[in-house]
């Protein structure tokens, strides 16, 4: 585990202080576990929240778009700030009184500023890695981008500077009173997974199930933190 980075005023937990996480590898744990975010940004004052897909390469996220979206739009004059979230849930927590029902959950929240993704080689690597971060092999196995895909999609790349975690474990937590009430508590467990594969139509016969397909989960997907 690597050394706890001080917060900075932006990303200091503060509601429930005693869930924070500021351990880099912790963050990127939970990160290389995930591969849908939420990108808040601004435009002419009026908030937006965009999910996408995203990729990890050591210190900087790279966020998935569209060449015709707002976000890179704002890019293209000078970057952006945003804020992008992934949140994993783990379980419900069942308490004994509504008010102490609760979910177990990892979270992580990075502010920066988000820039367009332009050198060619560049843009191709950052979407190998937004490829390889959802299905690890698949990139290899497939018809790589042409020009006018290439053309048609951006990729933003955000350094993982300013972050902070937030992560809570455990039962639920019930007022001593309600510890007689007459119901069931405990916690509901939640987890990712795939299902059978169900080949396309115009498959030939004879192809054959990929082995990353076959034996694909999240936990076999997360690469070595780095």
């Amino acid at each position: 585990m690597s050394e706890p980075q001080m917060p900075t005023a932006r990303t200091r937990v503060v509601r429930e202080a005693d869930r924070a996480v500021y351990d880099r590898d912790a963050v990127y744990r939970i990160l290389d576990e995930g591969f849908l975010c939420h990108v808040g940004f601004s435009v002419d004052g009026q908030p937006f929240v965009i999910p996408t897909s995203y990729g990890r390469k050591d210190a900087d996220l790279y966020i998935h778009g569209s060449a015709a979206s707002r976000m890179l739009r704002q890019t293209q004059k000078e970057g952006v700030p945003v804020c992008i979230t992934v949140t994993l849930i783990d379980g419900l927590v069942l308490a004994r009184s509504v008010f102490n029902h609760s979910m177990n959950y990892r979270s992580v929240v990075v502010l920066g500023k988000a820039t367009l993704v332009d050198d060619p080689a560049e843009k191709l690597a950052a979407l190998r890695v937004l490829s390889e971060h959802i299905l690890p092999g698949r990139w290899d196995d497939s018809r790589g981008p042409n020009e006018r895909e290439l053309k048609a999609t951006s990729v933003l790349r955000v350094p993982i500077e300013e972050f902070s975690a937030k992560v809570r474990v455990g039962p639920p937590i019930d007022d001593e009173e309600d510890y007689a009430f007459p119901t069931w508590a405990g916690v509901l467990p939640l987890s990712l997974q795939a299902g059978l594969p169900v080949p396309d139509k115009s498959l030939s016969p004879d192809q054959g199930l990929p082995r990353y397909v076959s034996t694909y989960s999240r936990t076999s997907a997360i690469p070595p933190t780095t």
